[in-house]
């Protein structure tokens, strides 16, 4: 063989070779779609095959790390997925990291699925860019299959009034046939419980998205959304993300991503779209109204049913990259906000005033925005026996209409220095440190004048909900001098999780342990039929307490 001859033959090996290495990668990274993909969007995917292709992703980069959320009553373990350049391998890694944690979560309810198909596609996609986007400002989680055990009931016959995938969708509900976006506050799945321990606690994200779908009202946008509601929470968070950030990701999907989205909401009366768009409920056991109480950031989505599956699954994986960018580009921003309300609040606990109070009733009053929905005229069909039905025509139409969406309080109680129960009763003690509330022991008894809750009526309510028949009460404060024995446990409220520790221990609160039965034993005298003290008593004074801090165990 000559030497022109053997130059010819290394350069032909050479490509050669380099065609047998590259080969492999690109089929690879062709080949890892998920199952939505694969089903050209007539199927969504399985936990097994979930579990597949966040196990394929782990092996084609070395930027996830994968921790289970949860084992599912049905035994299943819940993935979470951590992204990051480098990865961090404990929350402490960021103590020193300007980064800051978001946190994706899809399928709390397995019949609303884009949101598991577009964070696996998502989280493909980030880590097989060789720009590797986001991952220099953020420390991005997933957990794609939250409701893990009623994603395993696909069926075609569930909520069959969406558009696709044809193959079926999950359940609503999750192994223990509880509704997992109604349980932030009782905390009684093991999901929830691991939303706290391992994500909520354990990495403290700045920002939660939650993914859902929705029905209801027609309209064109496949996307709607809505930030935290609650007004017991910060209101510069509140402000912040109505105001400015939503606005921008919302502009920012339709200038960038080409994608409709407008605030979460329905017509108040379909029959006449004129008189307004009204959102959801203010009520902290929504995981993103929760989040709002915690001094966080949080995104609800709801993408719109009645657009087909295709649209829905990249309508939410647009808004998830719009979502992303604002984060990236304003961490500083928003790292300070969560900081300075976290400040704000323990100051505020450390010696109330009058202005410090927290609500316990609502009335939704119109933002001073109007909101505009792109949707159709509606014909009103009357019916012989009950409401008539409204039916959508072909005529499209646009709406300017108000949008509600401020509660405000009607009712209000001044916060307290702290909350005092005499109580040992560890399901209470443990529902408080699970959310990461301190809760501190007495160690001596001690003489204090508090405010004591006398209950004049107990009623509840006649329909079994989530495995509760929930209370509403009555009563007054009277003012007393009590003494607190050893053991009595201490809830200060100078801690950033005070807004928390309120909705849970205030008697009047809508949405707490009291309304959710946690506290039923202890309101009635057990041999007669009067009704007896709320037994967590309000220190509205400063005073000093010798006692231990409790953990979680």
């Amino acid at each position: 063989m000559t030497n022109k001859k053997r130059i010819v033959f290394k350069i032909l090996s050479m490509a050669l070779l380099l065609t047998v290495f590259s080969i492999p990668q690109s089929l690879a990274e062709e080949k890892l779609l998920t199952t939505a993909e694969s089903s050209e969007f007539t199927a969504t995917s399985q936990y097994a095959e979930v579990m597949a292709f966040i196990k394929k992703l782990q092996g084609m980069s070395s930027l996830i790390r994968v921790e289970t959320l949860c084992v599912s009553p049905e035994g299943r373990k819940v993935p979470l997925l951590i992204l990051g350049n480098p990865p961090p391998a404990s929350p402490q890694a960021l103590n020193f990291d300007s980064r800051i944690v978001v946190y994706i979560q899809g399928n709390i309810h397995a019949g609303e699925v884009e949101g598991k198909e577009a964070s696996l596609m998502l989280a493909r996609d980030i880590l097989l860019d060789k720009d590797l986007p986001y991952l220099d400002k953020l420390v991005i989680l997933f957990a794609p299959i939250f409701n893990s055990d009623g994603n395993e009931k696909i069926s075609p016959n569930n909520r069959r009034g969406q558009v696709g995938p044809e193959k079926g969708v999950g359940v609503r509900y999750n192994g223990q046939n509880l509704d997992l976006n109604r349980d932030s506050l009782k905390l009684e799945s093991p999901e929830l419980q691991g939303l706290l321990r391992n994500v909520l606690n354990r990495w403290d994200p700045a920002l939660l998205v939650d993914l859902h779908t929705t029905n209801g009202s027609y309209h064109e946008e496949p996307v709607t959304y809505s930030w935290p509601l609650n007004q017991n929470g910060d209101l510069s968070i509140i402000n912040y993300m109505k105001d400015k950030m939503m606005p921008w990701i919302s502009q920012n999907l339709q200038d960038k991503y080409n994608t409709l989205a407008i605030p979460y909401g329905n017509f108040t009366d379909r029959s006449d779209p004129e008189k307004g768009w009204r959102t959801f409920s203010h009520l902290p056991r929504y995981v993103t109204n929760y989040m709002g109480l915690r001094n966080r950031l949080a995104i609800l989505d709801e993408n719109y049913s009645y657009a087909d599956f295709k649209t829905r699954v990249l309508g939410c994986y647009n808004l998830l990259r719009s979502i992303l960018d604002y984060s990236a580009a304003n961490k500083d921003e928003i790292t300070h906000l969560i900081m300075q309300a976290d400040k704000n609040t323990v100051k505020r606990g450390m010696n109330p005033t009058s202005d410090a109070t927290f609500g316990t009733s609502f009335e939704t009053k119109a933002l001073e925005k109007p909101v505009t929905i792109r949707s159709w005229e509606m014909e009103v069909i009357p019916r012989e026996e009950g409401r008539p039905s409204v039916k959508r025509t072909d005529k499209k139409k646009t709406y300017t209409v108000p949008y509600f969406a401020d509660f405000v309080p009607t009712e209000s109680i001044q916060l307290p220095f702290g909350y005092l129960i005499p109580l040992h009763d560890p399901v209470i003690e443990e529902k408080l440190l699970l959310h990461g509330i301190t809760v501190e022991r007495i160690l001596e008894p001690r003489v204090l004048e508090v405010e004591t809750f006398q209950i004049k009526e107990i009623k509840a309510n006649t329909r079994l909900y989530q495995g509760h028949y929930m209370n509403t009460v009555t009563g007054e404060y009277v003012v007393e001098e009590k003494e607190f024995p050893a053991g009595t446990l201490f809830v200060g409220m100078a801690q950033p999780l005070a807004n928390v520790a309120a909705y849970l221990l205030e008697p009047e609160s809508d949405d707490g342990l009291l309304v959710w039965n946690f506290f039923d034993r202890y309101l009635a005298s057990q041999w007669g039929r009067e009704l007896g003290i709320y037994p967590v008593y309000r220190l509205l004074k400063p005073a000093n307490l010798v006692k231990e801090t409790l953990h979680n165990k």
